[in-house]
């Protein structure tokens, strides 16, 4: 398959280097547009005001693999790649590895799902990859999922351009429990701002703040919801166990691989139905 990566943690992070180089070794066409350095937490913002510069790396992937460093954000490294750099558009684009989790409600500030989510916004399907760890290195375990994952899109696709966001859990690959199909968690943090003052005397805030792991919705435990919700292979019918699915942040916690499809669509459909009974003037 021709497939376009990219990444928000920079062009030298081990992660795309490991992702890419796996797919490559695996016989795929790879291309690898990112950034020139980090840019995490960058959601899915746009360069509109300063041009955007790229250029050519050599001897940092597997020697099939053309490369370039971006200067722009996650989301302008994929507009860019598809409206600039690439001679034909990729079958896939995929994002990551990513150096810790997109989890949750982290899905709205990451560049890693932003750049993915802008392959889905030209109609591509995508995948966006996660470690969900800031220690760990290894990614060789998430990688040969991304293989695997790709091949199994490849013979069996979407009928529409979807988003999958996958999260790895740290272990090792025969720790992982299985392949847990998610729903969205909530994930939230205490945000606190430490005041600081630099050498001359102007005050400055460092965002910092720790993580509430989840926010639940029901009351069901994840060992409950382990036993009653769809695993792989489930037939697609009545959506009544929408609720007792878990969310990506339980799968996790139990070592399961995480999947959960995602849209760029934000209409709140209950929302929806709730305002069509207004009556305004």
């Amino acid at each position: 398959m021709n497939l376009l990566i990219s990444n928000d943690d920079g062009i030298f992070a081990l992660g795309i280097r490991t992702l890419a180089d796996t797919l490559a070794e695996a016989g795929h066409q790879v291309t690898v547009v990112c950034p020139d350095r980090e840019r995490s937490a960058t959601g899915h913002g746009l360069t509109l005001h300063d041009p955007i510069r790229a250029e050519k790396v050599e001897s940092v992937f597997h020697p099939t693999i053309r490369a370039w460093a971006c200067s722009g954000t996650p989301a302008d490294c994929v507009k860019l790649a598809l409206g600039a750099l690439l001679d034909e558009m990729p079958d896939m684009v995929l994002s990551g590895i990513n150096h810790g989790a997109n989890l949750g409600t982290d899905v709205l500030y990451s560049g890693t799902v932003s750049a993915a989510m802008e392959g889905v916004i030209e109609g591509i399907p995508s995948i966006a990859l996660s470690l969900t760890s800031f220690s760990c290195q290894t990614f060789q375990p998430a990688a040969n999922f991304a293989q695997d994952l790709v091949e199994h899109l490849a013979k069996h696709p979407f009928p529409q351009a979807t988003l999958l966001n996958v999260n790895v859990p740290p272990v090792a690959q025969d720790a992982i429990a299985g392949v847990a199909m998610t729903r969205q968690g909530v994930r939230r943090y205490i945000d606190q701002f430490e005041k600081r003052v630099d050498p001359r005397g102007k005050t400055y805030y460092w965002l910092s703040g720790e993580v509430l792991e989840e926010v639940h919705d029901h009351e069901l435990d994840p060992a409950e919801l382990f036993g009653s919700y769809p695993m792989m292979g489930t037939p697609v019918g009545n959506l009544d166990w929408f609720k007792k699915t878990p969310t990506d942040v339980q799968a996790i916690q139990q070592n399961y691989i995480t999947i959960t499809p995602l849209q760029y669509n934000l209409t709140c459909a209950s929302g929806l139905a709730h305002l069509l009974q207004w009556t305004l003037e």
